[in-house]
């Protein structure tokens, strides 16, 4: 088993990270404090296909593996977590129409998404369903060439502020067989966006509520066919699972060289604080979860890559191991900080802030447990 990266692989890392080090980390704590959502940043990311990692190239995307992803991923979230992790969204709802959209709706949003020149949003939670998503209740109802939407979407990152939404509705009955999934511009009449949430970290992306009354799109719009969208939103959700990994695995390796930094140059007591075994013990645990979390998200994306039949609880674990870990990584390194750690003027407040809920959503890591379990006794998976 070969863990070592390719050439190519080495240098797209390192256009990432010349990308971090360029665009994000002069403006991330700007962008945080202000609530600003960095369109123009995204657009840039689009020119070098950051945008579109994995979407189809029919799209102009570069079609490249989820592993591939990682590397732009993880590069970036060691600076940024949550400008970071909005990209990640919007390269998921980007591969779900370069894959499974009509021509037509493909042909109209594919390459603009691909560039960065248009955003996209993920709607599946909604106020009554969040990790049991295939109760969701918003409607879909099919009136000649278009469906009518009825329903609202609770915690929809980027929503207000982007210009696509990829929907999940009922179209049948209860269950996961009867939800289907849809294109929907962002400005269709019928749409309403509530309030920017306040929240803990994540601030430079907005979350609101979408409420839709009425809205109409085209029959072209749906995704594949009528009682697919559950499936498409569970494959969503697998690749989700690696990204929201990998972003805290990015964000605990910005933390472990904060403090590493920080260990080197202060003092106490006459002595640095890498002196000090206590401390160089602690900074030992934080790079070996932070290496094993690593490991496990590239694993997962490579099952996924595979097609593995276990590859979804894979994304789980990874997930749930890279998640829980790394946000513990992320802590340790503001304790070595002690009270500049507490101060906005260092990272490690924020990288605290931005990475607690990634616990949370993609599904919980309780729901993570839950995934895994189902396959090891229910379905009698043997994963080694």
């Amino acid at each position: 088993m070969d863990f070592r990266l390719s050439d190519e692989q080495q240098a797209f890392a390192q256009a990432a990270r010349d990308f971090a080090l360029g665009e994000l980390a002069p403006n991330a704590a700007h962008w945080d404090a202000e609530n600003i959502f960095p369109r123009a940043t995204f657009a840039r990311a689009g020119e070098l296909g950051f945008c579109a990692i994995y979407a189809p190239e029919s799209i102009g995307g570069l079609g490249l593996p989820r592993l591939d992803a990682t590397l732009v991923f993880e590069e970036m979230a060691a600076v940024d977590p949550s400008t970071t992790a909005f990209l990640t969204i919007h390269n998921m709802a980007t591969w779900m129409i370069g894959s499974w959209a009509s021509q037509p709706v493909r042909d109209t949003w594919g390459p603009l998404l691909a560039a960065g020149e248009k955003l996209a949003s993920y709607c599946l939670t909604e106020p009554g369903s969040g990790s049991d998503a295939a109760s969701l209740t918003t409607r879909a109802e099919k009136h000649g060439g278009a469906y009518v939407l009825n329903g609202a979407k609770a915690f929809i990152s980027g929503a207000g502020d982007t210009d696509v939404l990829v929907v999940m509705a009922r179209t049948g009955g209860p269950g996961a067989s009867g939800v289907s999934a849809f294109v929907v511009p962002a400005n269709t009449p019928g749409i309403a966006y509530g309030r920017k949430e306040e929240k803990m970290g994540w601030n430079s992306q907005p979350t609101r509520p979408i409420v839709f009354e009425n809205a109409e799109v085209p029959a072209e719009n749906l995704l594949g066919r009528e009682g697919e969208g559950f499936k498409f939103a569970m494959k969503g959700l697998d690749g989700g699972r690696i990204n929201i990994g990998i972003c805290s695995v990015g964000a605990a390796q910005g933390a472990y060289d904060a403090a590493r930094r920080y260990m080197i140059e202060r003092k106490q007591f006459g002595r640095q604080l890498a002196d000090f075994q206590a401390l160089q013990f602690k900074l030992v645990d934080m790079l070996t979860h932070i290496v094993a979390s690593r490991q496990m998200v590239r694993l997962a994306a490579s099952k996924l890559d595979e097609n593995d039949p276990d590859s979804s609880s894979y994304c789980a674990m990874a997930k749930r191991l890279a998640t829980d870990l790394c946000f513990q990584v992320c802590l340790e390194g503001q304790q070595i900080h002690g009270g500049y750690g507490y101060l906005k003027d260092y990272p490690l407040e924020r990288l605290v802030r931005d990475t607690r809920v990634h616990q949370i959503l993609e599904g919980t890591n309780e729901i993570m447990r839950v995934i895994v379990a189902r396959q090891l006794l229910d379905k009698g998976a043997d994963i080694r």
